[in-house]
């Protein structure tokens, strides 16, 4: 049958911002070419906005705008709805209706699926439509598919991922200019890579959600946001991206995802020094990158530009042929694998090095004091230097791997010694084999 002589599919949108704009540009101007990649022509049949009359730089009729999103979601005819707006309500009450009236659907909401992204998976297999997200996480990079699909058949040990552009723009510019971190934070809102109210990102809420969402993927788990271990980057300073690069590293925000040796699962984000050898060291500016552990595999790398519209938009659209692809085929796709209902355990039970920056008296004595303070708690010591003298004296500390509860009641020992003025920075090392 002729394309043209095919039913049209119908697509609604909920949202219109950066991200929708861009997504029903390429869906009107580029309606030819989805039609042929797809089987069926396609056609946008509503636009939900929270403001009707708004101008918008968008050639499309007046009349697809809407501020009735239940009314377009539920009209019984709508075959895609593209949920693109974010946050948890109105949004999780609008896909669950749409799933609920036969339409499938295509999120980018992180924030939504990391918190409760059992209720839509429930919500999708009763309504046997498909449900699909590779743009909540790491904007055009295909990380979600890989990890849902094409490494269903592996076993992942572990994830880590540099998942938040702006943040990442942060350090690099502390790194490359000895910025500290408020200067790099106005470079990064002057150049629009950090929002006027950066606290999702800079205080790691942002990572945190796209964490659950890897973690839940890899290890066949449900994992919501509240067990992500969650640090940001606001307490790193130029001194501490000084003492990375004296080892040889550079301090990343980094998501980390992960079986232990007992086979349960560990979820956080926090910032950490990795070895400048390491491939996720070399990502720059406001670039994403995830790295991939498995077993069959070995070790894989997802890099590219981890937000902005017409990236971002990129990861909806192929979820958008793929899932329209699914309906003219009568089938639906991937739902939820969490079959494994692995243990997740807390951050005490994660194990890494650690660099320890100690304020200390420069008389004998102190660092054996200090070497013992480590000892009583099993963390072993690989590397210690002395910097400064006098008033300035400071030693640094890099462990062997150890536990971070075993870390974390070292250095409340080590804090309560006499000849320690105070302990100025402890930082993970990641990335060290």
């Amino acid at each position: 049958m002729p394309l043209a002589d095919r039913r049209p599919l119908r697509i609604a949108l909920l949202g219109c911002g950066v991200v929708g704009t861009e997504v029903a540009r390429v869906l009107t101007s580029d309606a030819e070419e989805f039609a042929r990649r797809i089987g069926a022509p396609v056609e946008l049949v509503g636009i939900a906005v929270r403001r009707a009359g708004r101008r918008r730089d968008l050639d499309v009729p007046e009349e697809l705008f809407t501020t009735d999103a239940m009314g377009l979601v539920t009209r019984g005819d709508v075959d895609v709805v593209i949920e693109v707006i974010g946050g948890i309500e109105p949004a999780r009450e609008l896909i669950l209706a749409a799933l609920e009236h036969g339409a499938s659907v295509v999120t980018a909401n992180k924030a939504l699926l990391a918190e409760d992204g059992e209720t839509l998976y429930e919500a999708a297999a009763k309504a046997e439509r498909d449900l699909y997200y590779e743009a909540a996480v790491a904007g055009a990079i295909p990380i979600v598919r890989p990890l849902r699909e094409s490494l269903a058949g592996d076993r992942v040990t572990r994830v880590l991922g540099i998942v938040n552009g702006t943040t990442n723009f942060i350090l690099d510019a502390m790194s490359t200019t000895g910025a500290g971190f408020a200067d790099a934070l106005d470079e990064a809102q002057r150049l629009g890579y950090a929002e006027a109210d950066p606290t999702a990102d800079v205080e790691g809420f942002d990572a945190a959600a796209k964490a659950a969402i890897l973690a839940g993927l890899a290890f066949h788990t449900r994992v919501t946001i509240s067990d992500v271990h969650r640090e940001g980057i606001t307490e790193v300073t130029a001194a501490d991206v000084r003492s990375a690069e004296e080892i040889g590293s550079v301090v990343k925000l980094l998501a980390i995802c992960e079986l232990d040796a007992e086979g349960a699962v560990s979820a956080r984000v926090h910032p950490a020094m990795i070895p400048t050898s390491h491939p996720l060291a070399s990502v720059r500016g406001a670039y994403n990158a995830v790295f991939v552990e498995s077993e069959g595999a070995g070790q894989l790398m997802f890099y590219g530009p981890g937000a902005g519209g017409a990236p971002t938009a990129s990861a909806v659209l192929g979820d958008v042929v793929t899932v329209a692809q699914h309906r003219l085929a009568g089938i639906s796709g991937v739902g939820e694998s969490a079959h494994a209902s692995l243990e997740i355990v807390p951050i005490g039970r994660a194990r890494t090095r650690y660099h320890v920056a100690i304020d200390v008296d420069d008389r004998p004595g102190v660092l054996s004091a200090v070497a013992q303070a480590f000892a009583a708690h099993d963390v072993s010591i690989k590397t210690v230097r002395q910097e400064g003298h006098g008033g300035d004296a400071q030693l640094v500390v890099v462990t062997h791997e150890a536990e971070d509860a075993a870390l974390s009641a070292t250095v409340a020992d080590v804090r309560e010694l006499d000849m320690v003025r105070g302990v100025s920075s402890v930082m993970r090392v990641e990335g060290v084999s």
